[in-house]
């Protein structure tokens, strides 16, 4: 069958002739078919909802047998689902990971399209895990996935939420909305609830998330089934203590910054719902790796820190400079741009965030799209001009990073922030390669800093 959509560029109905001719036996759509159309035409109520049903059937619902952790929040999804693989994987079990950076089966690692894909896909790739002796897989389910009905129908075991801050308004129009979609992991139509909720208890919206399932709060504050403590910080990475039914279990990881301490205890929650000991936690959460793209180190020997971190909206922005002071360095240097077709109003909140909690700013372009870079940047500039914060504005990224490494100077940190693990460059025609850690190595060797 073919199932078409209506997309932001295209009307699926455009192709369900060519998909009859190449051996579909009808077509199925929340939509009328086109006149002059002749073939088995399926109106459903809704489009995707039905996809993720037949997909679910068709692949004889593998969601029932596999440990499914979904994770989603508006930022620290990635590296959360990052910790829960390697802690599953220090269990023994054979595992996916799906996000925004890569799709992970066993071994295999194949490219991401969608931080969450179509339900088609995700059982495709659930089907697939099976076939390898796979028991668990880590999700990233987004806003969009979760308002759009790409995950509709999935049995979850355990769901995590990390936190919420403004993001996507462009899509889901207000907060109200955004969180609605979000709090659809813990209380979904068409499956059901997940028999576990890992939830981060110092968010402001964690208390209207109130799902059936077994909870466990993690945070920093009072109320916290996990609590952490005696938090310890270097460029190195973290230590800290747990607190949890009495025992303390101290942690150790190369991440850094508080922010990976409330990501580390939402991996232990997961852990912790599939009834992995501490032992085997600890040996996961120390030995996962640096995520791609989540300050991420680019070090040529220069004697100054260089970190390219993913962060593009305000409040992540503030957490990554939070994370960086966290370090003591003399000056922080920030350089970011804001991406073009995308929620405007977030723009200046960048800007200001950046400028309030930054020592030097290099305003450039992020992926503009089909925008003007120049008016994105003013845009963001209306919030950074309420500081005094010493700022140059560039639109050519490189130029830009070269001019934030040019500033620095020993004992300084420079964040390269906004498009993290990403190798290219979205702009109005055409897609170009451009990968921010590569471009800060070569420019470091042509400063002179090059590793001898």
């Amino acid at each position: 069958m073919f199932f078409a959509f209506p997309g932001a560029h295209a009307d699926g109905r455009q192709f369900a002739k060519a998909a009859l001719e190449e051996g579909a036996v009808a077509v199925v759509s929340d939509l009328a078919s086109p006149q002059p159309f002749q073939g088995p035409w399926i109106e459903v109520e809704h489009g995707r909802q039905a996809l993720a049903l037949a997909a679910r059937n068709f692949y004889g619902k593998p969601d029932e047998r596999l440990g499914l952790t979904g994770v989603t929040g508006t930022n620290g999804k990635t590296t959360t689902a990052f910790l829960i693989d390697a802690v599953l994987r220090a269990a023994g079990k054979t595992t996916a990971l799906v996000g925004t950076i890569e799709y992970r089966l066993a071994a295999e690692v194949r490219p991401a399209v969608n931080t969450t894909p179509e339900s088609l896909d995700l059982y495709r790739i659930f089907c697939d895990l099976e076939r390898m002796g796979g028991t668990h897989a880590t999700m990233e389910v987004s806003s969009h996935a979760l308002a759009l009905g790409r995950v509709y129908g999935i049995t979850f075991h355990t769901a995590v939420f990390t936190n919420l801050t403004r993001d996507h308004l462009d899509f889901h129009q207000t907060m109200e909305n955004y969180f609605r979609a979000k709090r659809l992991l813990f209380a979904p139509d068409g499956a059901r609830p997940p028999r576990w909720a890992v939830i981060n208890n110092d968010d402001p919206y964690a208390r209207e998330i109130n799902p059936t399932a077994e909870v466990l709060r993690y945070g920093f504050e009072a109320g916290a089934d996990l609590k952490g403590s005696e938090l310890e910080m270097s460029f190195q990475g973290l230590r800290f203590t747990i607190e949890y039914r009495g025992e303390k279990i101290r942690l150790e990881s190369k991440m850094a910054g508080k922010i990976n301490a409330y990501n580390i205890m939402a991996a232990c929650g997961a852990a912790l719902s599939y009834g992995i000991d501490w032992q085997t936690i600890s040996r996961g959460i120390a030995e996962c790796p640096h995520v791609p793209g989540r300050f991420e180190s680019v070090d040529e020997g220069q004697p100054f820190l260089v970190v390219v971190d993913y962060a593009h909206t305000d409040d992540a922005l503030r957490n990554v400079i939070a994370v960086a002071r966290e370090l003591h360095p003399q000056r922080v240097i920030t350089l970011f741009g804001c991406g073009g077709d995308r929620d405007r109003s977030k723009r200046p909140l960048m800007g200001a965030a950046a400028g309030e909690a930054s020592d030097f700013v290099v305003l450039t372009s992020d992926n503009p799209r089909s925008e003007d870079p120049i008016a994105i940047m003013n845009d963001a500039l209306v919030g950074l001009r309420r500081y005094d914060t010493p700022h140059i504005v560039e639109p050519d990224r490189r130029k830009a990073i070269r001019s934030a490494l040019a500033e620095a100077r020993p004992g300084d940190l420079v964040i390269l922030a906004g498009k993290g693990h990403e190798p290219y460059q979205v702009l109005k025609d055409r897609v170009i390669h451009f990968d921010d850690r590569e471009t800060a190595r070569e420019i470091l060797r042509e400063l002179g800093h090059g590793r001898r």
